[in-house]
């Protein structure tokens, strides 16, 4: 019996039950636990460990850098950002209104920490999320052109829930290959978010481009339904070598 059970667990994809059933069953017994509840420990050790395999698989696939989370970013040294219009955005409640979400400003202010924190957010929730730089995005879909794959590449950037696309404007695109960021934003407006960090202002898109004609036709379809955050400040690299450079004076 317990080798028929055992493999119609695996037959019906029920790793953790198999592994756990006996052991749970010879404790339900010892300790008087109704037949129903027993069943629902097992069925919920299945979803629990079912939930975890999923979320680290959308971990792996979303291309994240890193791994980091609202607990950990620093709201005292960043008073730009209202906290509480960040932790509002955790609800998730931008992706059923399909709107953006755009940081801007200077280098090393936490931009794409905040980005990443919402993208683990949504990953947490089940939503396959994909992380990725303007610049590599432009050039992923260029090259995919020129082998004749276009269309299947771009399916990578249209179809995840979220998609994450850091530092737009860091480096100069191609003029001519600007137009695949603009097919990838099109393709989405109305239909899924885009999380975009930025160092440059709305106004200079057309010099990082190198097409104001194309920069405003991207503004358009971002800006439509669109959550926009201006960060200021000094970078946390720079101020941590400057308070390092104070102690050692002092010293």
């Amino acid at each position: 019996m317990k080798e028929r059970i055992h493999e119609y667990c695996h037959r019906l994809h029920l790793p953790v039950m198999a592994d756990r059933w006996s052991a749970m069953a010879e404790y339900a017994s010892t300790h008087n636990i109704p037949y129903s509840e027993f069943l629902f420990r097992l069925l919920e050790a299945e979803i629990v460990e079912k939930q975890a395999r999923s979320i680290q698989t959308l971990i792996k696939l979303s291309k994240l850098p890193y791994r980091k989370t609202i607990d950990t970013f620093d709201f005292t040294a960043q008073p730009s950002v209202d906290e509480r219009r960040i932790r509002e955005l955790l609800t998730l409640s931008f992706i059923d209104r399909k709107e953006n979400i755009l940081f801007l400003g200077p280098p090393g202010i936490g931009k794409t920490h905040l980005a990443i924190s919402i993208g683990m957010e949504a990953i947490a929730r089940g939503y396959k999320t994909y992380f990725i730089t303007a610049h590599d995005l432009v050039n992923q879909l260029r090259r995919a052109d020129q082998e004749g794959k276009l269309e299947k590449k771009l399916r990578v950037f249209v179809k995840p829930t979220v998609l994450i696309i850091d530092e737009m404007g860091y480096l100069k695109l191609d003029p001519n290959s600007a137009h695949y960021l603009f097919q990838v934003i099109a393709r989405r407006y109305e239909h899924a978010p885009i999380i975009l960090t930025s160092n440059k202002s709305f106004g200079e898109w057309g010099e990082i481009v190198g097409d104001s004609v194309l920069a405003t036709a991207m503004l358009d379809r971002l800006l439509h339904h669109s959550i926009i955050f201006n960060l200021k400040g000094e970078s946390y690299r720079l101020r941590e070598k400057r308070i390092q450079q104070e102690k050692q004076k002092d010293q």
